[in-house]
């Protein structure tokens, strides 16, 4: 027979207390009666208020309401990331898709995109913006590397977009004196020099 220990009765003063911050009434914690079975799915917003019940089942609960959260996301966004309509021309490249190519627009979303990473890494990194990373080391480094990844995913996508567009979309004859013929007559003039 295991004899175990009573509980630690936890003083929760956020409920009692409604000026103190953090308030929240547990009667709209869950939902109706009828849908109890779903909302116990996903976690409480106080399951860490009293720690005493199961840690690997809060931890479930919490990765299983944040993945569902994020399928969500990603289904409503699939619509403009499987068309390429972020940051590029689809519109203007399905009126006239034999001049307009999306390989030109898709190199400079994924460029800029690689440099808003850039920089959110090196802020979450040197500016922490929960309280909890800026005490936790491992995390803090951990999510530096994981955002610089995923930059250097990008950029290398927007090279490859750009050597597509450079290989099939750019017509020299037609696009005279604007940006990229002017990047490439400097850059022609600046390898004749080194040579």
């Amino acid at each position: 027979m295991i004899i175990h220990s009573p509980e630690p009765k936890v003083k929760i003063l956020v409920d009692r207390d409604p000026a103190r911050p953090g308030h929240f009434s547990r009667t709209i914690a869950k939902g109706p009666e009828t849908t109890t079975w779903i909302w116990n799915l996903h976690a409480d917003p106080h399951d860490f208020d009293s720690h005493t019940s199961d840690l690997e089942e809060i931890s479930r609960k919490i990765f299983s309401a944040h993945f569902g959260q994020l399928s969500i996301t990603f289904l409503w966004l699939s619509g403009m990331y499987f068309h390429d309509a972020r940051f590029s021309n689809y519109e203007a490249w399905l009126s006239d898709s034999t001049h307009i190519g999306p390989s030109a627009q898709i190199w400079r979303a994924s460029g800029i995109t690689s440099s808003l990473t850039i920089v959110v890494a090196h802020h979450m990194y040197l500016m922490s913006p929960y309280l909890y990373l800026a005490t936790d080391y491992g995390t803090q480094l951990s999510l530096l590397t994981h955002h610089m990844w995923i930059s250097g995913f990008l950029i290398v996508g927007a090279a490859a977009y750009a050597a597509i567009f450079m290989v099939r979309g750019y017509d020299p004859t037609t696009r005279y004196n604007d940006l990229i013929d002017r990047v490439l007559r400097h850059r022609d003039a600046i390898i004749s020099h080194l040579n």
